[in-house]
């Protein structure tokens, strides 16, 4: 039911998409072709993680596995944190054949896709029990590393396929295609495989699911190379000195050779932590003010999801009326100050009405939010080093959702819940300080597109500080 009813809203926010498309003109690029290829790469992109989490522990409990045990689980996120470390393999080998055949991007697309569809294969026919975990065990981490190498190579090529005007917009649509994906191996693989669905078991219900990876092979099919050409991936013939150099050392020294490049990394890490530190303690606090599972389900699952997608759709029009450096700062500080709703709440106690208003408007702002930092972290890279250094960023990113963020229950038990959302609005006001600074300094310009020392064939404001000086007559 909650499938049919989210897949419903996500075709019915796609159709509201495309018919503004013909009216509003900063919703145009929305319609043309790349950025619905870029939906086409979310949907492969999104399932593997819900599979690997929310899926897995259901099916673990469900065939009886005790709850410390389920509890590892967690871990297996790990590679996504860590992803920047091979991503410069990613960027610079090619793999023979393959990448004179199809181009850089796709050639390792088609082949980790290809094993992943194997592993995921292989994961759903370990039939785990508690005497019998270790292929279960082997076979979730190698769908972990394989789908975080899945992600450094779409992210890296939805960014090389989309032009500067269409950055923002493939963006929302890959955000799309990234909850169809959620919905597929969450609901969907539930429902294939529950009794009380089609009873297919667990085995053939991840079998099917693999084939979540179909859509962004057919994008890829359709959308050609990429602007990354092969003959970028140099080396062999330079020797491994120097092929380490180029395919390890240069992406970060590019980025870290640029003006604010130590205060970018800062703000890439603490811009979201207030909203990241509210949504991880939502659900405690929920369940403290006595809102049933239904009252749950129908807020956080209805007006949420439904608020989301529709801030997702509106981040990109946000940034074409705002400009990268103003979208960045409005979306922040609506993000920030959506957590006082829950403030209210949290002092009103158990209110429906006031729930869906705080869910509402919290999910409408993260839509928003999200698609603007994306896009920005996605105009910071170099299109000479698209997937180390986008790599870099978003696994800066998760660092700041994850641990710093990870304080949360202790600050909400020491102050309580409205002491504990008062204080993730003042903590996210020192990212707010710091981008005003980066855009002070000029190190955040308007464009999509950031600045870089690098000629990716892209044209990048330069911050005043870093242009030549005239010399004195």
């Amino acid at each position: 039911m909650q499938l049919g009813l989210d897949s419903l809203i996500l075709v019915a926010v796609i159709a509201a998409i495309i018919g503004l498309a013909y009216v509003i003109p900063s919703f145009a690029p929305y319609r043309k072709p790349m950025p619905i290829v870029a939906f086409l790469l979310g949907i492969s992109s999104g399932f593997p993680l819900t599979l690997l989490l929310a899926t897995m522990t259901f099916w673990l409990s469900k065939v009886g596995i005790d709850k410390s045990t389920i509890g590892f689980a967690i871990g297996l996120t790990t590679p996504y944190t860590l992803k920047f470390l091979w991503a410069p393999l990613v960027d610079r080998l090619p793999i023979p054949v393959l990448t004179r055949l199809f181009g850089q991007r796709r050639s390792w697309l088609f082949v980790i896709q290809a094993l992943l569809v194997v592993a995921i294969w292989q994961l759903g026919a370990s039939n785990p029990t508690n005497d019998h975990l270790a292929p279960f065990a082997i076979w979730a981490i190698v769908v972990a590393f394989l789908s975080a190498t899945q992600d450094i190579v779409i992210d890296a090529y939805r960014i090389e396929i989309l032009s500067d005007a269409e950055l923002p917009h493939g963006t929302a649509m890959n955000q799309f295609g990234y909850r169809t994906g959620n919905l597929i191996a969450g609901v969907g693989t539930i429902a294939l495989a529950s009794p009380e669905g089609f009873g297919l078991g667990w085995a053939a219900a991840y079998a099917f699911t693999g084939l979540a990876v179909l859509p962004a092979v057919i994008g890829a099919l359709f959308a050609g190379t990429g602007r990354f050409h092969p003959s970028q991936a140099r080396g062999g013939a330079q020797g491994f000195g120097a092929w380490l150099n180029e395919t390890v050392v240069s992406p970060f020294r590019e980025f870290l050779g640029r003006h604010g490049a130590v205060l970018i990394l800062l703000f890439v890490l603490i811009y979201k932590v207030g909203d990241a530190m509210g949504q991880g303690m939502l659900n405690p606090m929920i369940v403290e003010l006595g809102f049933t599972d239904t009252e749950f389900v129908a807020i956080n699952k209805g007006v949420g999801f439904v608020a989301l997608i529709i801030g997702s759709a509106c981040g990109a029009p946000f940034i074409a009326w705002l400009g990268m450096g103003r979208a960045l700062l409005v979306s922040g500080l609506l993000m920030m100050f959506s957590n006082l709703l829950f403030a209210a709440l949290a002092s009103v106690g158990h209110s429906p009405l006031m729930l869906a208003l705080a869910v509402g408007t919290e999910n409408f702002t993260s839509g928003i939010g999200l698609t603007v930092f994306v896009t920005y972290l996605s105009g910071l890279s170099s299109l000479a080093y698209t997937a180390t250094q986008f790599a870099l960023l978003s696994s800066f990113a998760a660092v700041g959702r994850t641990w710093l963020a990870a304080p949360g229950g202790y600050i909400a038990e020491t102050l309580g819940w409205v002491g504990f959302w008062l204080f993730t609005v003042a903590i996210a006001a020192p990212g707010m300080i710091l981008l005003w600074l980066l855009w002070k300094r000029g190190f955040v310009v308007q464009t999509v597109r950031q600045p870089s020392t690098e000629d990716d064939g892209h044209e990048a404001a330069i911050p005043e500080e870093a242009k030549p000086k005239p010399a004195a007559s």
